[in-house]
Order: C-alpha cells, then sequence, then structure tokens
C-alpha cells in the first residue's frame, strides 16, 4: 500500500519534566487541581501511528494531521502514516489480521457490528463529548448497549434523488410516476441499480413489511413475503415490475450513473451526495436533488425509503499508541474538520453545528439527503441478503421471463435473505 508519513519533532526531555505530575490553578479565588498527565508524553521514541482512509480523501487529510501535529507538538515526536483502504472494504481487511490494522480506521456504519463483536474497537475515552457534539442518531450506529465505540464525522451514506431541471419540475419529482412520464416522454431514462439490495430496499422500507438483523449479529428476520395486510408482498413485486418494464429505466452503477448524465441519456438518478460535484458539472445551475419519490402500489402512494448511514473513525484496541490514537481519531472528527469535509468534499457532517451551517442549508444534495433521512432506517443485515437481493432484482429487470408466480417469487427472496449462514 501506498503511504505518506508526517514527523514532527519535540522536545521529549523537556516534555517529561513539564507534563509529569500535578499542577494548581486559581480559580474563582480557589486552588483547583489539574491532572496534566499525558499518558504517552513521558516517552522518549516517536509515537507512530497509521490511519486506514479513503485515498481521494488524503489531500484534504494532509491538513488536518498537520493541524494536529502542530497542536500537540510539544507534547510528542510524531511519525503518521496515510494508507488507502476503501471505506467499503475495512472490515475485511481488519478482520483478516486484526494486530496488523491501522492504528485508526475509517468506516461505513453498516460494518460497526462486525468489528465491535471482534474486539478490535476501543471504547470512546471522551464518549460524553462526543455524543454532545454529533448528532443522536450517528451516536446510536457507532454504540453498543450504551457503550460508544466510534467517532462519527458524517451522516450521509444514503442516497436520494439526482435530476435535470431542464426536463423536470418540482412537482413531476414528487411520484415515481411523474418522473418516469416526462422521461418516457423525452426519450430519456432514470437511472436506479436496482440489483444492489442498498437501493432495492427503497420499495420495501416505508411499506410496513419488515426486514433487520437476528441477536446472533448474522442472519435475517423479514417478512417481505407477507400475503396478507394493506401492502403484501406480492403488491412491491408488482409495482418493482411496473418500474423495469418502463423504457426510461436504467440499471446503472455509480459510474455508469455519471457517463450516461454526461452524454445525456439519463436526466435523473438515485444516488447519494458522493457524486454532487460530478453531478454538478454535468448539469451545473440545471442540477437538482430532493428526497426519493412515492410510488404507486397497491392502489396508493407510498414514499420510497432508504438505508440511512454514517461514515465514523474507528481505534484499534491493539494499537502500541492507543491513548494518542484516541486523540487523533477525535481531532479528525471534531467540529472544525467535520466543517471542512464538508466544504471540500460536500460530506454532510454528524456534528450538529456544523450541519446546521448557514453553507450546507445553501446546498441541494445536502438538504436531500437529510429530507431523505426521515424515511430511511440505519442498514443492519447479514450477508445473506445481498445476493438474495440480487437474484430477485435480476429477475425483475428481466421482466420475470418464466412467467413465475409473484408469489412464489417472494417466497423465493425472503427464503434466501433469511437463509442459514451455513446454507
Amino acid at each position: 500500500m501506498k503511504k505518506i508519513f508526517w514527523k514532527q519533532g519535540a522536545c521529549a526531555v523537556a516534555a517529561v519534566a513539564i507534563l509529569t505530575g500535578c499542577s494548581t490553578t486559581a480559580t474563582n479565588g480557589q486552588t483547583q487541581s489539574v491532572n496534566t498527565q499525558e499518558p504517552e508524553a513521558a516517552q522518549t521514541g516517536p509515537v507512530t501511528l497509521t490511519v486506514w482512509a479513503e485515498e481521494s480523501d488524503f489531500d484534504m487529510l494532509n491538513g488536518m494531521i498537520t493541524s494536529f501535529r502542530e497542536h500537540y507538538a510539544d507534547q510528542a515526536d510524531f511519525e503518521i502514516s496515510l494508507v488507502p483502504q476503501p471505506d467499503s472494504g475495512t472490515s475485511d481487511v481488519i478482520l483478516g489480521d486484526i494486530h496488523s490494522a491501522g492504528d485508526v480506521f475509517s468506516f461505513p456504519d453498516d460494518q460497526f457490528s462486525r468489528l465491535m463483536a471482534a474486539g478490535v474497537l476501543a471504547p470512546v475515552d471522551n464518549a460524553e463529548a462526543v455524543s454532545a457534539a454529533n448528532v443522536a442518531e450517528s451516536i446510536a450506529a457507532a454504540s453498543y448497549q450504551g457503550t460508544l465505540y466510534a467517532f462519527p464525522y458524517t451522516a450521509d451514506n444514503g442516497y436520494f434523488l439526482y435530476y435535470d431541471k431542464n426536463y423536470f419540475t418540482p412537482e413531476d419529482v414528487k411520484t415515481l410516476d411523474g418522473i418516469l412520464a416526462v422521461a418516457e416522454s423525452a426519450g430519456k431514462q432514470i437511472s436506479m441499480e436496482l440489483t444492489s439490495g442498498w437501493y432495492l430496499y427503497a420499495f420495501f422500507g416505508q411499506t410496513g413489511l419488515e426486514l433487520g438483523i437476528n441477536e446472533d449479529g448474522m442472519t435475517n428476520y423479514c417478512n417481505w413475503n407477507n400475503a396478507e395486510g394493506a401492502v403484501k408482498g406480492v403488491d412491491v413485486a408488482q409495482s418493482i415490475l411496473n418500474f423495469t418494464a418502463s423504457p426510461a429505466f436504467s440499471c446503472n452503477a455509480d459510474g455508469e450513473f455519471i457517463a450516461k448524465a454526461q452524454e445525456g441519456s439519463v436526466i435523473a438518478g438515485v444516488s447519494g451526495t458522493w457524486n454532487a460535484t460530478q453531478i454538478k458539472e454535468v448539469w451545473g445551475e440545471d442540477y437538482g436533488a430532493v428526497k426519493l419519490p412515492t410510488f404507486t402500489c397497491a392502489g396508493q402512494q407510498i414514499q420510497m425509503s432508504s438505508f440511512t448511514g454514517y461514515k465514523m473513525m474507528g481505534v484499534n484496541a491493539y494499537s502500541a499508541h492507543k491513548d494518542w490514537a484516541m486523540k487523533l481519531a477525535d481531532w479528525l472528527t471534531n467540529e472544525e474538520n467535520q466543517t471542512l469535509r464538508f466544504v471540500q468534499k460536500n460530506q454532510v457532517p454528524a456534528n450538529s453545528k456544523a450541519a446546521a451551517s448557514e453553507e450546507a442549508s445553501r446546498i441541494p444534495a445536502v438538504q436531500a439527503i437529510l429530507d431523505q433521512s426521515h424515511h430511511g432506517n440505519l442498514q443492519r443485515v447479514g450477508n445473506k441478503y445481498w445476493n438474495a437481493c440480487t437474484e430477485f432484482a435480476d429477475t425483475m429487470i428481466a421482466g420475470n421471463p418464466n412467467d413465475m408466480d409473484l408469489q412464489e417469487l417472494m417466497d423465493n427472496l425472503t427464503a434466501g435473505i433469511t437463509a442459514s449462514t451455513a446454507e
């Protein structure tokens, strides 16, 4: 892996004399004892830390790390390296070799349970302050049984609708029917990666049908094949078939969505804030972003749902410099640096003050993800969910070529989602 290093010299011997023990300060006429002991400040060797993060964030992280080492320059001799690690695979790599993991690492909240259960995450040592600074949902996503195990830094790991204002009015984008009608009339398409269970969930999350992970942390419960109630599993299946049958539907991963928007064939798409910059480059001032539309199901309009998510920094419980790693993770996720992420990357802050800024209110993608978050749920599913959804979506996109009974399709989907991990 490529690494980038920083080193900050410090007068370690002087630091030992200055930073050991207690001092007293006068406060309101009283003498207050202040503990000035830094856990690792007395060491004479360098504090070597490794940070795992997305390589696309390195330029931004450079500045954050520089300010960190400047702030603590008189307390330690730092050697901090950045190692590229895609967030999507962080838990897999770490659990493959726990002791070789970075001291600090970035990951999305859907990997939290695995990392916490494996004992990789060190509990946050200033949990009260971190909890007070960030939105409650992000703290819940980073906690287990009341203990905070990670530092949230974004609240934007979800999706919403991008659209080209040259084609759509605000009224058009309120319903999926309206969006498809405009796209069909214009000979254009709307993009959605339906073969990913992450996006397929949009059709189920607000229907009253249930999905979640069992207490074993590995298998799922799901009743998407429910044959009773106001909205049945087959009703949702029929709605999906209606969607995929439209000539305006196009199933694309993120890169394909951007490419087709650039060539002009796609004029709307379901994606997240990570594509905001590129979409604005394509559509300019005509780019719009709103919560997901409603869709027709069982004779009614149902709001499309989403998985909501957060990104966070974890501290390796096996770090040789765990105390300093904790300080670094806290620094990389503080209000100032979450604001910096927003300004440079359009990443929606988990920090309450940063998210409420005037600058954030002016960005369409930021407002869209915040509006959609009211209709979403945390992603908490076991591994069997993903392949089952892909197989089901492939059948839907192909138009159910074998004319299989929809109840049988839903039974098969639910059986796949709830299958034992041994199967």
